[in-house]
């Protein structure tokens, strides 16, 4: 029985960071996990910055409900989920990812959850549990799952080598650079043909 974990942000949807950092005039927001492996020291320094320009949820929302999914990816999407079990495993909010799942057609999605303050100023977060991708794999794997897996940035990396078959898709150079032994695609239609392959 297989079940494929793939990555939100990068490899369906933009990144939501970068588009706010653009939205915002923020440059020093466009880090994503593709330029820092440590998530919590990323999202620290990232509610640090909006509280200095006084930012909340709302601004963010509002940048996230302009954005549309990758071109194709929906398409790729829901011809996986005809062919197997899909489950997106981001890093990503709740409150950030709700409007993006309306737009991919409701897939399931395991992610993380915002602690926000009346005012709207996001005070913390609560992550699901530790190495959550990598975690989950393990769980899935646990109850008879063997998964596949396909990211593009350094959190995504535990899920895809734990995986019985593992893919990075947009990734950095510097990622492919570091893994060679990671297949690594750029179009939908060759990440389904790898799927297909292992499925």
């Amino acid at each position: 029985m297989n079940i494929v974990c793939l990555d939100m942000e990068g490899v369906l949807v933009p990144e939501i960071w970068i588009a706010f950092s653009e939205a915002s005039g923020i440059p020093e927001l466009r880090r994503t996990t593709r330029d820092e492996p440590d998530y919590d020291k990323l999202m620290t320094w990232r509610l640090g910055i909006l509280k200095e320009h006084g930012l909340g949820l709302r601004e963010i929302q509002a940048t996230i409900a302009r954005i549309d999914p990758l071109p194709g990816a929906k398409a790729f999407l829901d011809e996986l989920r005809s062919m197997t079990q899909v489950i997106i495993l981001s890093d990503t909010f709740e409150e950030f990812a709700k409007p993006l799942m309306e737009k991919l057609g409701w897939p399931t999605i395991f992610c993380n959850s915002l602690e926000v303050a009346e005012n709207g100023e996001i005070t913390g977060y609560k992550m699901r549990c530790e190495k959550s991708k990598l975690t989950t794999v393990k769980a899935l794997q646990s109850i008879g799952y063997d998964t596949i897996a396909s990211g593009d940035s350094f959190n995504d990396l535990g899920m895809i080598q734990a995986s019985k078959a593992g893919f990075l898709f947009k990734s950095t150079e510097q990622i492919k650079r570091d893994y060679p032994q990671i297949p690594a695609y750029e179009e939908f239609d060759d990440l389904l043909a790898a799927i297909k392959a292992a499925l």
